[in-house]
């Protein structure tokens, strides 16, 4: 009941905020309201405390867990952010919490013993993005083929791809082949055309 009238008003949201942050003062770096949703941003290594309590305590009830969004940032120090999105359905409310990894060690902790739901979106990131979550007993790919050689949605990838399947009719079966720009790569030159040249 506490938590129930922390979260519906929108000046206790930010004591219920606040309530976190003294609670999981170890693992929690920053703790804001933005858009009427609850952020926390943590450290890869303490994704698993933080879910643990979420879900179990009585002031916050997160039992489902929703969603996970990653996405990559090449250049950059923390290369991979993972968004877990957690809902509380006896307090209708969702938090979102925010870490980042690096491009050198993409791990984190699976939430597999907490959420039983979130394999499936655990092997999704990790087929698509290469972030590898330990624990998880059944990484494997799920929506690319098994010899796929890298990750589709990090930014580096080429857009083509390495290789190519197809069809052949004479050999009836599927081929893996290298695949061949038919196009040599040409530097093209483009003229303002709202600059004028004398």
């Amino acid at each position: 009941m506490l938590a129930l009238i922390l979260i519906k008003s929108k000046n206790l949201k930010k004591k219920y905020l606040v309530f976190l942050k003294i609670i999981l003062n170890k693992y929690i770096k920053k703790v804001h309201v933005k858009s009427n949703l609850l952020y926390i941003k943590t450290l890869a290594g303490y994704i698993y405390p933080i879910a643990l309590f979420l879900k179990n305590h009585t002031a916050s009830q997160f039992k489902t867990l929703v969603d996970i969004i990653a996405y990559d940032k090449p250049g950059n120090k923390f290369r991979f952010t993972l968004i877990y999105i957690l809902l509380s359905i006896d307090l209708n409310y969702r938090i979102k919490i925010e870490l980042k990894l690096t491009e050198k060690n993409p791990i984190v902790s699976s939430l597999i013993p907490i959420y039983s739901s979130v394999g499936w979106l655990e092997r999704e990131v990790w087929d698509l993005f290469g972030i590898f979550f330990f624990n998880n007993l059944d990484l494997r790919r799920i929506l690319t083929d098994y010899g796929f050689i890298g990750y589709p949605l990090r930014k580096d990838f080429p857009l083509t791809g390495f290789i190519e399947v197809v069809y052949d009719d004479i050999e009836k079966q599927i081929l893996y082949k290298s695949l061949d720009l038919s196009q040599e790569f040409r530097n093209f030159r483009f003229k303002n055309s709202w600059k004028l040249y004398k």
